[in-house]
């Protein structure tokens, strides 16, 4: 699992750099001190909810954790085809699966503040949603399939071409609508 946990180690490397322990860390952002060992560890798929906690807690943006080397010029994904691949399971109470593939389109860009990515979107096994909510805004464009996501007590249904843009603050849930895959165009903008 050592390359698909990147994160867990990215996250590891910045808290003891800023001479932080797992229980401050837990402390600050609001996850336990187990979710943080098992994201450091790379036994728990986490949710971007718990990530951008860690995020503002640290001091760095969310990007921080999925860029290898930063570049200062323009970055480039030809045809939509990132190799840059970060699993999410989009429940936290379901960590061990991955509902969830975000593929960065702009990873290793420095100073970034949006943060795009194309993002399949797999069918859950239950139908139980738990909205969660953190800082910024989203916006969301269907490439194929169906969606529905769930913003505060409305339920919007999207389909190919449709596209919606709000405030993450207010809780919310993103899956696909039915039992099929589908694509999206997601840019998440957390404020630093």
């Amino acid at each position: 699992m050592a390359e698909e946990n990147q994160l867990g180690n990215k996250i590891k490397q910045i808290r003891e750099n800023n001479e932080m322990s797992v229980e401050e860390l837990a402390s600050k952002s609001h996850c336990s001190s187990e979710i943080i060992e098992s994201i450091e560890s790379g036994d728990l798929i986490p949710s971007l909810t718990p990530l951008i906690k860690i995020a503002r807690v640290l001091g760095v943006r969310l990007g921080t954790f999925l860029d290898d080397a930063p570049q200062t010029g323009p970055i480039m994904v030809k045809s939509g085809k990132s190799n840059h691949v970060i699993h999410f399971s989009g429940k936290e109470d379901h960590p061990d699966t991955s509902a969830l593939d975000f593929y960065s389109l702009a990873s290793g860009k420095a100073d970034r503040h949006m943060e795009p990515f194309i993002i399949d979107v797999h069918p859950h096994e239950t139908e139980e949603y738990k909205l969660s909510s953190h800082e910024g805004e989203e916006f969301i464009y269907v490439i194929n399939g169906e969606i529905e996501i769930l913003y505060g007590q409305d339920s919007y249904l999207l389909s190919a071409g449709d596209s919606i843009y709000y405030d993450s603050i207010v809780p919310h849930d993103l899956h696909t609508y039915g039992k099929q895959d589908a694509k999206i165009l997601a840019i998440v903008y957390t404020p630093f």
